[in-house]
């Protein structure tokens, strides 16, 4: 991999996890998959970490039940 598309791929990751929050849940949704597909301990990981720092990320509230 060169020296210019490591830079390119990191500011890419800089830049997609600014606009983290602001992006629609399907997209978030994709952008992990591909990020985590082949290591299960760092899909983890990164899950734990956004759903601490983006609490878009993080799963809805399930219903309470008989209400």
């Amino acid at each position: 991999m060169s020296d210019h598309q490591e830079e390119y791929e990191r500011l890419l990751g800089r830049a997609t996890f600014r606009l983290w929050a602001d992006l629609p849940r399907q997209v978030q949704e994709m952008i992990f998959e591909s990020a985590v597909s082949q290591d299960a301990i760092v899909r983890n990981d990164l899950a734990v970490y956004l759903h601490d720092h983006h609490p878009r990320s993080a799963h809805p509230a399930r219903p309470l039940a008989g209400r």
